[in-house]
């Protein structure tokens, strides 16, 4: 990526500013590039990084790309739950270290996503798209959590199946894997605070694949020090 100094003079002159989350395109970036700047692209679905609220302000346009990784986002949650669940990287690891033995009782038994309870923090496109790929591993129940209830029929999973919404404290003290999907916005950053961790199961399998803003790093910090969650 150019360094942000780099950026702000480079801008000046350009029509349209493609970009990635990466790039802080910041009050200083559209200020010296407000004569002939038309518009700013991320090649990404968020754009926290982006100072809309100047972009209006200068009348320059703002873009991104939504949709364009719900498949492949939903698909990696799924692949971090079975990692974490199944202790895969633990797995492969001592087999390279030469860990890996004769058969032991109980070692690296993992658990499984078959009638656990799974709580989606978040039920947009990415939300919903894990949770119909969590309906054939039968699943105890799938419960979301959001500010707005979603409509019935964006409940029903298919198959017969359907999520449950649920207010938030609800859904950390019941699941036992929780994966978040949630935007970041002033309201949900640090959403998973000390006091949220608190809530979860120490039993609990802790899955982000939305942005890390959303969750208090010193709480999270505490969280891995102390052991209060089984993976995060």
């Amino acid at each position: 990526p150019m360094e942000h100094g780099d950026l702000a003079k480079r801008v000046n002159g350009c029509d349209g500013l493609l970009c990635t989350l990466v790039d802080k395109i910041d009050r200083q970036v559209l200020e010296n590039g407000k004569d002939t700047l038309k518009v700013v692209s991320t090649m990404t679905v968020g754009y926290d990084h982006i100072d809309v609220s100047s972009c209006k302000e200068l009348n320059i346009c703002v873009g991104n790309t939504p949709g364009v990784l719900t498949e492949t986002t939903a698909e990696l949650a799924i692949s971090l739950m079975l990692a974490t669940t199944r202790r895969l990287p633990e797995a492969a690891n001592a087999v390279k270290t030469g860990e890996w033995g004769s058969w032991r009782t109980e070692w690296m038994l993992g658990k499984d996503l078959f009638d656990s309870v799974i709580g989606i923090v978040g039920f947009g496109d990415i939300g919903k798209a894990v949770a119909k790929r969590l309906v054939p591993f039968q699943c105890k129940k799938i419960l979301v959590s959001q500010p707005r209830k979603p409509s019935e029929d964006a409940l029903d999973l298919g198959y017969g199946a359907r999520a449950e919404y649920v207010q938030f404290d609800e859904l950390l003290k019941e699941s036992d894997i929780i994966s978040v999907h949630c935007p970041l916005k002033d309201q949900t950053k640090n959403l998973f605070d000390e006091k949220a961790f608190a809530q979860m199961k120490n039993s609990s399998v802790f899955i982000n694949t939305s942005r890390g803003p959303v969750v208090d790093q010193e709480a999270l910090y505490n969280v891995l020090v102390f052991a209060i969650l089984s993976f995060v």
